[in-house]
């Protein structure tokens, strides 16, 4: 079973890779949608924070408590909210980068007792503390190969 500590050293590993090709992409295209239906490389950016900014609470309350319920959240409906295409693209990869970092570290620390903690998030079945952790960086994987290609493997999670 992956413990917390591989998780985190995971999400490490994939921010230190994703980094540079994030800076990489220059401003000018990273607003561009590639289709009128789908996200801008700043809007998937903007997903993926909110989605730390979610998940971030998910894994310290959930790891004090013997089990949790969450609301769910209107992804599409956050994207239109925080309008992401009007900041800077640095300021969003900067950002991305340092609240991931900081998760690994969270999650590095996170007590394995806490591993099997029942999670009720939204309408879904009940999950456990540990695949939260593991489909946040499965999650967050998928997208960076929406911006970058399939650089990212996934060895553990629902997407990828």
């Amino acid at each position: 079973m992956i413990t917390f500590r591989q998780i985190s050293d995971d999400l490490l590993s994939t921010v230190n890779h994703a980094q540079s090709l994030l800076e990489a992409i220059p401003e000018s295209k990273a607003s561009v949608k590639p289709q009128p239906n789908k996200w801008s490389h700043k809007e998937i950016i903007g997903h993926l924070i909110d989605s730390a900014s979610n998940n971030h609470q998910r894994f310290v309350r959930a790891a004090a408590q013997p089990e949790l319920t969450f609301p769910g959240y209107d992804q599409e409906a956050l994207v239109a909210l925080v309008q992401p295409n009007d900041a800077s693209w640095e300021l969003l990869v900067r950002f991305w980068e340092s609240y991931n970092r900081y998760l690994a570290h969270v999650i590095a620390h996170l007590p394995e007792s806490a591993a099997e903690v029942s999670c009720m998030i939204g309408k879904n079945p009940p999950a456990t503390l540990r695949f939260i952790a593991e489909d946040y960086v499965a999650h967050l994987k998928h997208h960076l190969n929406q911006i970058v290609g399939q650089r990212f493997k996934t060895a553990y999670g629902a997407k990828g």
